[in-house]
Formats: structure tokens, C-alpha cells, sequence
């Protein structure tokens, strides 16, 4: 053996011996045989506009191509599948409003197994038509409560008053030992990986993927990426154990957790190298690009490991990195969101109450003069004050390039313009936009 080869050994245990003794209980390539004629074999491609972008290589491992659009096939199969015959027959039942719900119906099917599967009321027909199209006769769908943690209770006195199983998301060996399947194709397809982005929500998929590549792989960095407005993985490091959050940003909903697992933390704080949060317009803008450059589709948190290359734009060059690419499963109806998020992430958009002065030609005045030459107004609405005086005007103006916001203020102060910006962060926002 070469003193090259020896290093790695020493390496390898070194990282072995750090790991929770929970990574016992996981078998990677035994589930990975269980679910080969099961799931697709997701390829992991080279990209080519990524890869000039940063000067490294990158490639994506597609599991927006998986089966369902998502890699939540893996657990949930490799849960069901695993149950002794007599509790497979009692039935199974899972609580989601999205991509686990789905892998969970085609897993019944496959299985020719009764599901139950609980969605919030609120729960977009495409998502509830989606989810019976992969369960076809085999599921049953329940609309109960207004949030996901209603809809969960519900799921769970369900299971227990009916007697059946219940099928976490992602706080489960099985679960997580699925998930990390994803992990044993990309290391079959390329090796000497220096940097592997993976998206985080509850951990399941980080907490299976970090531990095969550990044990495998240990040089690889492996890099969580979470949504700014939900991030559970990134407070339950800080402090130690996983916390509830009081109060979320949803937009992300294939990642946006009040709290990550029990298992899955006791996990992940072993074979995380680091925690990134990318704000929710970063990952509009990345889906934008996605699909303008390279006709890939995917849902907000399938764009968050591409998303946190910028972050580390500077460490990455000139090495090889690999993003999992979690999930395709993205309403259309969502894109003017999308569009309009991106865009004031990029400082792009912005909006204003503006009180015009109560003369003759005082808007086109604005219009002439005070906007730019490529300045456009994408929103104009009177804010009623009394039933015979409009108030305020809401005016949203979209620039070409961010550095004319500064100018627009400077002619907006020139001319007297008498007006308040309505800052994203602020409840007027919320209220109006």
C-alpha cells in the first residue's frame, strides 16, 4: 500500500470513529438493491454554464428526473417495504401536502398496499391530483385542518385509532438509510468529490447522503443549504438540540420545517461540515436561470443547492462539486411569485406610496421626468382615502439594472415627490403587495 493510500485509510477511520453510533443501523447498499428496479437511477450531469460561472466543475445530480419528481420516493419506499408482512397489512399513513406524499402513493401502489394520506384543506389541487395519479386505487386522501401541524396530528390519532403504521417524512433510520441511496449512485458515478451541496428541510436526506459519503468518501465537504426564512438545521446546531421555530417563511415548502428531526440532528451534527442559508429570492432567481439557460424546471427547494454556490464561489474554484438537484415538483402558478421575488431580490422591483401633488399634469410630470428612460411602471392602484378624495398612490416601478435605484431617488427628491418606500420586510407589504 502507498503512503498516498495509507493516508486516505487513516482518513476514512479517523471520520468512521466521529460518526453517531446510529450509522450502524444504517444499510445504504442493501436499501440500495431493494429499491433498483423501484426508483430511477437519476443521472448525475455535467453542467456546463455552472461549471464556467464558477470555474470548477459541477455536476447535478438530477433527481427532479426520479419517478415522482423528487427523491422522497427513496424513504418511503424503503420504510414500507421493510414492514413485516402482517403490519403491511394493516395499512400505512402519511402526513404531507407534497413531494413525500407522493413518493408515498407510488410506494403503495408498487406494494399493493392500503395508504391514507392526510393534506391540509388549503392543499393545491394539483398537488392532491398529482399524489392520486402515483397512488391510483391504493390511497385515500384526507383534507383535514388548515396547516401541515393540524393536518400531522390528525394523521397520527388516525393511525392509532385505525390501528396502522405511520410513515414519517424524514425521522426515521429507514427513511433516512433510503435517502441516502441518492448518495451510493453519485459516488458509483464519479469519485474524488470535493464539495457536495445538499438541500436540508428535515434532515433526512443530508443526515443518509452525509453518512454514506463519510464512510466512503471522506474528504468530500459536505455542505446543508437551507431557506433564510426557515432555518431549523441552522438553529438546532446553534443551540445544541433541535428547536421548534416560532414562525416560518413557507415559500420553500419542499424545505421549510419548524424543526428537523430528533434522528436526523443527532446526524447531521457529525457529518455537516457547514450550514448555509440562501435568502427565498436567491432561489427565484436561480430557478429563473435554470430554466433560461439550461431548460431545467425545478420547485424552490430543488434550486437551493445551486443557489449556495455564489456563498462559496471562492472556495469551490478549480474543484469538483456536486448539488443535488431535490425536486421538480413546481405548481405553474407559482412563476408570477417566482418572477416577482426574484426580481426584488436583484433590486429590480420596488414599490412606493406616492401622495401626487393635486394639480393638472403632476403624473405625467412623474412620467416624463422623474422616471428613467428605461424605467417601467408595472403597478399603478389609488389608495381610496374617503368616497370623494383618493389617497396615495401604490406605484411598483421595475428597473433594468439595480444601480438606477439610487437615481430614482435623487429625481424623486428633486422634483418634490412626496413619498414612503414599502420595504419587503415591513407589514404594509404584506398588506398590500
Amino acid at each position: 500500500m502507498s503512503e498516498v493510500e495509507n493516508t486516505s485509510v487513516e482518513k476514512r477511520d479517523k471520520t468512521q470513529k466521529s460518526l453517531p453510533a446510529q450509522a450502524g443501523r444504517l444499510s445504504f447498499d442493501e436499501a440500495a438493491r431493494r429499491l433498483k428496479n423501484v426508483v430511477t437511477r437519476t443521472p448525475l450531469s455535467y453542467n456546463v454554464t455552472l461549471s464556467k460561472r464558477y470555474n470548477c466543475k459541477v455536476y447535478l445530480k438530477r433527481e427532479d428526473l426520479q419517478v415522482v419528481r423528487s427523491y422522497k420516493l427513496r424513504g418511503a419506499y424503503n420504510m414500507i417495504s421493510t414492514l413485516d408482512p402482517h403490519l403491511q397489512s394493516r395499512g400505512v399513513v402519511c402526513a404531507s401536502a407534497g413531494n413525500h406524499a407522493q413518493g408515498f402513493a407510488y410506494s403503495c401502489r408498487q406494494l399493493n398496499i392500503k395508504g391514507v394520506v392526510f393534506m391540509p384543506v388549503i392543499t393545491p389541487k394539483q398537488k392532491i391530483n398529482q399524489t392520486k395519479m402515483f397512488g391510483e386505487g391504493n390511497i385515500e386522501i384526507k383534507l383535514v385542518g388548515d396547516t401541515f401541524d393540524d393536518c400531522a396530528i390528525a394523521a397520527k390519532a388516525y393511525t392509532a385509532e385505525n390501528n396502522m403504521v405511520f410513515i414519517p417524512p424524514f425521522d426515521d433510520y429507514s427513511i433516512i438509510e433510503g435517502q441516502g441511496t441518492v448518495g451510493v449512485e453519485i459516488l458509483e458515478d464519479q469519485d474524488h468529490i470535493d464539495y457536495l451541496f445538499v438541500p436540508v428541510g428535515g434532515g433526512g436526506l443530508v443526515a443518509g447522503v452525509g453518512t454514506y459519503f463519510k464512510q466512503n468518501n471522506p474528504e468530500t465537504k459536505i455542505i446543508g443549504v437551507e431557506p433564510e426564512g426557515a432555518p431549523a438545521m441552522k438553529a438546532a446546531l446553534e443551540a445544541g438540540h433541535p428547536v421548534t421555530l416560532d414562525d416560518i417563511d413557507r415559500f420553500v415548502d419542499g424545505a421549510a420545517v419548524k424543526r428537523i428531526g430528533d434522528l436526523t440532528f443527532e446526524i447531521c451534527r457529525h457529518v455537516l461540515d457547514d450550514m448555509l442559508l440562501v435568502p427565498e429570492g436567491k432561489v427565484c432567481t436561480t430557478i429563473l436561470k435554470l430554466y433560461n439557460e439550461d431548460a431545467i424546471v425545478v420547485e424552490p427547494a430543488g434550486a437551493l443547492s445551486i443557489a449556495a454556490l455564489d456563498i462559496y464561489a471562492d472556495k469551490i474554484r478549480g474543484k469538483k462539486v456536486v448539488c443535488i438537484v431535490s425536486g421538480s415538483n413546481n405548481d405553474i402558478d407559482r412563476m408570477p411569485e417566482i418572477k416577482e421575488r426574484s426580481l426584488q431580490y436583484e433590486g429590480l422591483k420596488h414599490y412606493f406610496l406616492i401622495s401626487f401633488a393635486q394639480r393638472p399634469g403632476a403624473l405625467k410630470e412623474f412620467v416624463t421626468h422623474v422616471l428613467g428612460e428605461k424605467d417601467d411602471i408595472t403597478r399603478f392602484e389609488y389608495m381610496q382615502k374617503t368616497n370623494k378624495e383618493a389617497g396615495p398612490a401604490l406605484v411598483g416601478i421595475e428597473l433594468q439594472n439595480p444601480n438606477d435605484y439610487t437615481t430614482l431617488l435623487e429625481r424623486m427628491g428633486r422634483y418634490g415627490i412626496n413619498f414612503s418606500e414599502i420595504n419587503k420586510d415591513d407589514k404594509l407589504f404584506g398588506y398590500l403587495i
